[in-house]
């Protein structure tokens, strides 16, 4: 995998991935666009989302909605490491049980999630879960 990240102006970068994606990335608290603390806090997020939809779809699942609620912490001390990090996700779908929505998340949580594993290494990472069955 390879990227690119080019300085536009102020605290302001262009990353381009490699399949030719671009994103707007803000070192300035985030004044004109994510910061990459708050990237790599997205990024963790729809990581597993990913992971969560999927293993539910292939389960054969009804899911309609799945939105991911992330909260954390960080050092207050540079550097300003996650020291932190809650994965709520709130599924909906047809039918949908406790059991199986807690087995998806847990398989992403454990087995799947790459950027997640790899922040659990320095990082707390919890997971929690609500269903709306329609």
């Amino acid at each position: 995998m390879q990227a690119r990240v080019k300085w536009v102006e102020g605290l302001s970068f262009i990353g381009e991935s490699a399949s030719g994606h671009q994103v707007l990335m803000d070192g300035n608290s985030g004044d004109k666009a994510p910061s990459p603390m708050e990237m790599v806090l997205m990024a963790t997020g729809s990581c597993s989302a990913i992971d969560v939809v999927s293993i539910l779809q292939k389960g054969r699942q009804d899911v309609v909605d799945c939105e991911v609620k992330l909260t954390s912490e960080r050092r207050e001390e540079v550097p300003r490491l996650f020291t932190h990090i809650n994965l709520h996700f709130v599924v909906t779908g047809r039918n949908l049980t406790d059991a199986v929505v807690e087995r998806a998340v847990t398989l992403s949580a454990d087995k799947y999630c790459s950027v997640a594993l790899m922040l659990g290494k320095g990082v707390e990472i919890t997971h929690s879960f609500e269903v709306i069955s329609l």
